[in-house]
């Protein structure tokens, strides 16, 4: 199987199909490389598509050591993909926790982006402290069931939450795969990735001033029914001055693979507006 080592040796677990300028997708909290399946079967016509589990994700290693999952080496095992397989640049495709990730790799890394996608993101990032506080708050309560539960009850409880209700009701078969595949994933991996990551990123409105200065074309893409991901996604839109934002009715969490064709269209014409230079034509100046 094929892996990257990133940092203090720990190894990535990555697919890599297509050829053409490169896709690197991200996947969320919930997903896995797996997650990705509708992009890369669709996106390998034309490009070089590479996906990846993240640290704590099957078949990646899971380090045991809290200190070792973090947003700041979140982004540093982005880098370690890219620098693993000689790609200086590519669009960065992220979704929820993957799209957190793959703004800060556009703030921190922009020679590193043809174009970033931040898809469903914006949970827990709030900007009125105390609902932010109360929100962290609920990441740690999570991150204690996936560390107490069996892994195959905490999947079910997740994967039933009410943003994901879209999916489940009008793909039920989509849904209790994306049920079953995060069944399979570890539990230990998902309590520190939620104790070291979602609990402990800063919000969008914490980075307010970097994404002021956002340079790589952006897109955001939402559910109307991703409720906790509406706010920061507008946030985004208003705040970011490459932002476009697309908003996907009767959509949930699950937007890549609850609605793949509205998603993969979005990201042909960012990619196509990306590299032609035209991604922000209406904008002359």
């Amino acid at each position: 199987m094929p892996h990257i080592q990133a940092s203090a040796g720990t190894k990535l677990y990555y697919e890599d199909v297509g050829s053409g300028s490169a896709v690197l997708f991200i996947h969320e909290f919930a997903g896995d490389y797996r997650t990705w399946e509708p992009q890369m079967r669709h996106f390998a016509r034309s490009h070089r598509c590479i996906t990846f589990s993240q640290r704590g994700y099957p078949p990646s290693d899971i380090p045991i050591e809290p200190a070792r999952y973090s947003q700041d080496i979140a982004v540093d095992d982005v880098l370690a993909i890219l620098d693993g397989l000689g790609l200086q640049r590519a669009h960065i495709v992220g979704h929820s926790m993957g799209g957190y990730t793959a703004l800060h790799l556009g703030i921190r890394h922009p020679e590193r982006c043809l174009s970033v996608v931040a898809a469903g993101c914006g949970a827990g990032s709030l900007p009125e402290p105390e609902r932010c506080r109360q929100q962290r708050l609920q990441a740690v309560e999570t991150g204690k069931m996936f560390a107490e539960q069996d892994m195959s009850i905490s999947a079910a409880t997740y994967a039933d939450g009410p943003n994901r209700q879209a999916f489940k009701n009008k793909d039920p078969r989509g849904w209790s795969e994306f049920t079953r595949m995060l069944a399979e994933h570890s539990a230990l991996g998902h309590s520190l990735t939620m104790f070291g990551v979602q609990a402990k990123r800063p919000t969008l409105w914490e980075m307010e001033a970097e994404l002021k200065r956002f340079v790589p074309p952006l897109l955001v893409v939402v559910g109307d029914e991703d409720e906790p991901c509406l706010e920061g996604s507008f946030f985004l839109k208003r705040t970011a001055p490459t932002a476009a934002l697309l908003v996907v009715p009767r959509a949930g969490h699950n937007i890549t693979s609850e609605e793949p064709a509205a998603f993969n269209a979005a990201l042909s014409e960012l990619f196509f507006a990306a590299e032609a230079g035209r991604w922000l034509a209406h904008k002359p100046v």
